[in-house]
């Protein structure tokens, strides 16, 4: 893997899923997917912009309510796909979301970028990057 980040559709997926396999082949702890400040068009000052995390056969993410209810939309796309553990810390706002995805890592790209635009309601020339393989 020799890139980064990315900033269209077919160059996100394709970083997904290097990512997703790079991690696999190292068995390391996770691969995290952050989008780029510039490129948030969901936060407020000081709101921590999305990411998604890839930890062997788990995704997990951060939502608000309104994002739980699309992630659960999205969810049912995907059959492969479950959601496991929902967290909601009376001291913070939002939802930690584990989804188990038992696929292969094109399958797992498809959904990080499905989630990153349906879920997040990012617009489409959004920049992420890889932070963490």
């Amino acid at each position: 893997m020799t890139r980064f980040d990315a900033a269209e559709e077919t160059e996100r997926r394709t970083l997904f899923a290097d990512a997703v396999t790079a991690h696999r082949n190292r068995s390391s702890p996770v691969a995290t997917f952050d989008v780029d400040p510039d490129s948030d068009t969901t936060t407020v000052e000081d709101d921590v912009p999305p990411w998604i995390q890839v930890a062997g056969t788990e995704v997990v993410l951060d939502v608000t309510d309104a994002e739980l209810e699309r992630l659960k939309g999205l969810i049912g796309e995907y059959p492969e796909f479950r959601i496991d553990e929902l967290q909601s810390p009376e001291s913070v706002e939002g939802t930690n979301v584990v989804i188990t995805a038992r696929s292969d890592a094109n399958r797992i790209a498809g959904f990080l970028e499905r989630a990153f635009r349906t879920v997040f309601e990012l617009e489409a020339d959004y920049r992420v990057w890889v932070s963490e393989v």
